[in-house]
């Protein structure tokens, strides 16, 4: 988690509250890494880290798109902003679809 702190440190945003959810409580068995997070304004932010060696393709766009979902069923609200960290290559379609959706790409 301070690994993600620290690049959105960087890059400007800080939170007043962080929680790390686990996959396992969405009933997901992805390697992903999602946190609630408040900022210092009140609003709430869905932080998903995503660490692999294959390429993201359009089928992980809507994989990631339904993770989401599950995520503001399970915290009983919407989230303002969605964000993504992503260790792999990403390919050009699924990076256009992230951006429609209002995934922001880091």
């Amino acid at each position: 988690m301070q690994e993600v702190v620290d690049k959105l440190r960087a890059r400007g945003k800080i939170y007043k509250k962080m929680l790390e959810i686990a996959p396992k409580d969405l009933g997901i068995r992805n390697k992903i890494k999602m946190y609630k997070a408040t900022d210092t304004s009140g609003y709430f932010w869905a932080i998903f880290a995503v660490s692999q060696k294959s390429k993201l393709l359009m089928k992980d766009v809507h994989k990631f798109e339904e993770i989401y979902m599950k995520l503001s069923v399970y915290c009983n609200h919407n989230f303002k902003y969605k964000i993504i960290f992503i260790d792999a290559p990403l390919c050009s379609k699924a990076k256009l679809a992230f951006k429609t959706q209002g995934w922001k790409i880091q």
